[in-house]
């Protein structure tokens, strides 16, 4: 299976702002990037082995889910970090763009739509986010093959700690119904159940589908790249880098992600606490936490 990532990437510091392309320093911003773009190959890629220990001799490994991948960052001016990763630029193709920083994913569309008819699957991933999950696109192809090509699988994002009243805390809980209302009905065919090794798992249309990435594959991105809205650059869902990676699906699939019950069949995790550290300061915890 041929796959294509497309990540934008930014790095301006300043005292103001709420994303992490402005407000981390640089040492944050390269640790994101470089674990991302680390975790695709190392779960995607076919370069994979285990070790013979008794003939000495590094044996493939994983191929059935080892995938040819191509990984393409787009930036916008001189604001990144690329030249300072500590990884191969053999690991990625840079996409040097004018764009807006902040419409630098309408930018990656772009690419997606560029490349449509070479690839599987088509990918969109902000460049914080990073994948642990080798089974992923198993899961997804599961998913389209049992529902259909409408219906788009949206993973969980969450964030992990060590320290603090929670431990991992997912970050996209559900929205006042009005925000996305008018961009879908989450009332039509709003849960499905899907059975997976004999364990039953549930699905349900979001109030918040966003998750800052996007899986498609090659009929969904041609469906959805021939409706008359695409690249239309409409920002009205919350702001432009939401979006740039939710709005347009929003409006062209129906949207599902695994219940809170199962979060974790599908997820994806944000680089950072910035989120796990609102609670018990502007989040309350309702959760028992027994006494050690």
């Amino acid at each position: 299976m041929r796959i294509l990532f497309t990540i934008p990437h930014f790095f301006k510091p300043s005292q103001a702002g709420r994303y992490g392309s402005v407000y981390q320093t640089p040492q944050q911003r390269i640790q994101a990037l470089t674990s991302n773009l680390s975790a695709l190959h190392q779960l995607y890629n076919q370069s994979q082995c285990i070790i013979n220990i008794a003939q000495r001799l590094a044996l493939p490994a994983n191929q059935s889910q080892a995938h040819e991948i191509k990984v393409i960052i787009c930036t916008s001016q001189n604001y990144h970090l690329l030249h300072q990763l500590p990884l191969s630029p053999q690991l990625y193709t840079h996409h040097p763009t004018q764009a807006e920083p902040m419409l630098l994913g309408f930018e990656c569309q772009v690419v997606l739509r560029d490349c449509l008819g070479q690839y599987d699957y088509y990918c969109y991933l902000e460049d914080d986010l990073i994948l642990h999950d080798p089974w992923f696109f198993i899961k997804l192809k599961w998913f389209t093959q049992q529902i259909g090509d409408l219906s788009l699988l949206q993973p969980n994002r969450y964030e992990v700690s060590p320290h603090g009243v929670v431990h991992k805390a997912y970050i996209d809980g559900d929205l006042a119904a009005h925000v996305t209302a008018k961009f879908q009905n989450v009332q039509e065919k709003p849960e499905l159940i899907g059975t997976i090794m004999e364990t039953p798992v549930t699905f349900r249309r979001p109030f918040n589908p966003h998750s800052g990435c996007y899986f498609l594959t090659a009929n969904q991105m041609d469906y959805w790249a021939n409706q008359p809205y695409f690249l239309d650059r409409d920002t009205s869902f919350v702001g432009s880098l939401e979006s740039a990676a939710t709005l347009e699906i929003m409006k062209t699939f129906h949207i599902y992600k695994p219940t809170p019950v199962q979060a974790g069949f599908l997820e994806i995790q944000h680089f950072g606490t910035a989120f796990l550290s609102l609670i018990n300061k502007k989040v309350k915890s309702q959760l028992y936490m027994p006494c050690l």
